[in-house]
């Protein structure tokens, strides 16, 4: 991916904001794919006890990078929040010890790397066809 003025641009708050709600959003259904494939409930608590760790270490790879600058930047931003989120995430798990195994730490790198670094790249590609067509 070649930098452009677009893409080192530092970012509205509304843009970062957007972006913040897309990553939430991205984990929260992470969380609740897998809660219904292992036909747990749906009830807020376990939800919320599922999420927390994910949504923690989301915080922690915002927060070290200064996220809200380049939020919708995909490298090297993104794949930095990505694998911050997995590690922390994972980390958090077993010291609260809600545990973890190898199946889950492959399925929580690919899943969220789909949907973390999914987003962007499709916003990447429609803000560079919008640059080429003037649209």
């Amino acid at each position: 991916m070649t930098t452009t003025a677009r893409t080192t641009a530092p970012a509205t708050s509304r843009t970062a904001a957007l972006a913040l709600l897309a990553d939430v959003v991205a984990v929260a259904v992470f969380v609740l794919i897998g809660r219904r494939s292992h036909d747990e409930t749906s009830a807020l608590l376990g939800f919320l006890h599922t999420a927390w760790p994910f949504l923690a270490g989301l915080g922690v790879g915002w927060w070290s990078l200064r996220a809200w600058r380049r939020p919708t930047r995909l490298w090297p931003e993104a794949v930095i929040i990505w694998l911050i989120t997995v590690v922390v995430g994972n980390l958090a798990r077993v010291l609260s010890g809600q545990g973890t195994a190898l199946s889950f730490v492959i399925v929580t790198l690919v899943v969220l790397a789909a949907f973390l670094l999914g987003w962007r790249a499709v916003f990447a590609a429609v803000q560079r066809r919008r640059a080429t067509t003037g649209k």
